[in-house]
């Protein structure tokens, strides 16, 4: 028999967050902790790439949490989702794997802007782009409309001006680290009075940007 393959674990809720390279040490920081958070990896880096996300980013509907619900427009708006706005999302086929992102009128679903897929990408990648082009594009159409992101690490990449990934750079990746170049340079030579909004995805249902693939 082959030698069994070794996982890399993620713990962003647990008695010690971090990654842990072996199962005992995952199980140990969350057996007894309430509503853990906790995923397997194929490999460091993708463990170190996740463990800067957010959870939610990384786990399927179908892993047994509840379904978030779904809402008309109307519904939404006593809800308090300001619907003259700007959604954006990224979705990517594996971690790396083929990434994309999209912005979408959030009260009609129209398609703002769309990119990719690109080889060998991330999702933390893709909604950071996702971002900075909806700040991009709200500031060059003078529209005082706030953009939705259900990307926390996006948010504070954005916030910092600073990208926190451990994928490496190579030739398969070029594209989608070229958009990642710009969106820096956009940061540092705008300023803007957009306010990017988190999208409560437990309690308005998927953004309206989700490409419905999880």
């Amino acid at each position: 028999m082959g030698k069994k393959k070794k996982k890399f674990y993620v713990v962003w809720k647990g008695h010690t967050p971090g990654v842990y390279d072996n199962w005992a040490d995952c199980q140990q920081q969350t057996t007894g902790f309430s509503g853990p958070e906790f995923k397997s990896f194929e490999s460091e880096a993708q463990a170190k790439e996740a463990y800067g996300g957010d959870y939610s980013n990384y786990v399927s509907k179908g892993s047994g949490k509840k379904k978030a619900p779904q809402h008309t427009n109307s519904e939404l708006e006593r809800l308090g989702v300001i619907m003259e706005s700007l959604a954006v999302d990224a979705a990517c086929s594996g971690n790396p794997g083929p990434v994309e992102f999209q912005g979408v009128d959030t009260e009609t679903g129209a398609q703002i802007f769309h990119y990719g897929p690109y080889d060998d990408g991330t999702v933390n990648l893709g909604e950071f782009v996702a971002l900075v082009l909806g700040l991009k594009i709200l500031k060059e159409k003078g529209k005082d409309w706030p953009v939705y992101t259900d990307s926390r690490t996006a948010m504070a990449w954005v916030r910092d001006k600073k990208m926190k990934t451990k994928l490496t750079r190579t030739r398969r990746n070029k594209k989608i680290f070229a958009f990642c170049d710009k969106a820096l340079e956009w940061l540092r030579d705008n300023d803007y009075s957009t306010k990017i909004l988190k999208w409560k995805t437990e309690e308005w249902g998927e953004i309206p940007a989700d490409f419905g693939r999880k």
